[in-house]
């Protein structure tokens, strides 16, 4: 069996090497902004049964960021640092599901109509309340992407990808999503919990 030895000039790492570090130096505090996206709403009865006194919120949330970078010429390439970021971060649908044999404008749709807003009223309100943790989470976050040396133009879109990859799973990203997660689950059970579906079984019986 035949071996190959491939000789790499050491030379050549210690440039890349050099020039990556000398990036450190390029290292800038990101301006970072944070909104909300607008939101829609839509009512839909599907055609399979429902629980016949409970709605249902499907709520979808959107996670996006848009990377501001500038490209420094260096020696053998460039540094590319991340200058800010512009983040919307909500939610842009909600989809709320009534029981089909409720006809729409009755006494009862309306009433599980009701206790649905409210559901989306939570939503948002964690958005507002979490705001500026929200924004100092993806401070942080931001603030910890150092730059990336790439040694041409072609190198910029994967430079970019590193960048959001780092950015996502971000400790600090995590845990925010997390809290805003936990803090919907508590007002959603409170408000639950203060629906015992006698109005319902009022605009029902009448």
């Amino acid at each position: 069996m035949k071996k190959f030895l491939f000789l790499i000039p050491c030379s050549l790492f210690l440039v890349c090497a050099a020039n990556a570090s000398n990036c450190i130096q390029h290292k800038r505090t990101p301006v970072v902004s944070v909104a909300v996206p607008s939101s829609e709403k839509s009512v839909v009865q599907p055609p399979e049964p429902m629980d016949l006194f409970h709605g249902k919120v499907i709520a979808t949330f959107s996670e996006e960021y848009s990377l501001l970078v500038e490209a420094d010429p260096v020696e053998g390439g460039y540094c590319v640092v991340l200058a800010g970021v512009d983040a919307t971060i909500g939610y842009n649908d909600f989809q709320v599901q009534i029981d089909s044999r409720h006809r729409p404008g009755s006494c009862a749709f309306d009433v599980i109509l009701e206790h649905e807003n409210l559901h989306i009223v939570a939503h948002l309100s964690v958005l507002s309340d979490l705001a500026d943790d929200i924004k100092q989470s993806i401070t942080a976050a931001a603030d910890s992407i150092m730059p990336i040396f790439v040694g041409s133009g072609d190198g910029f879109d994967g430079a970019l990808d590193l960048m959001q990859q780092r950015l996502h799973s971000h400790p600090d990203i995590v845990l925010m999503k997390q809290k805003i997660d936990a803090e919907n689950t508590i007002r959603n059970k409170r408000i639950d919990m203060q629906n015992d579906d006698r109005r319902v079984r009022v605009c029902l019986a009448s």
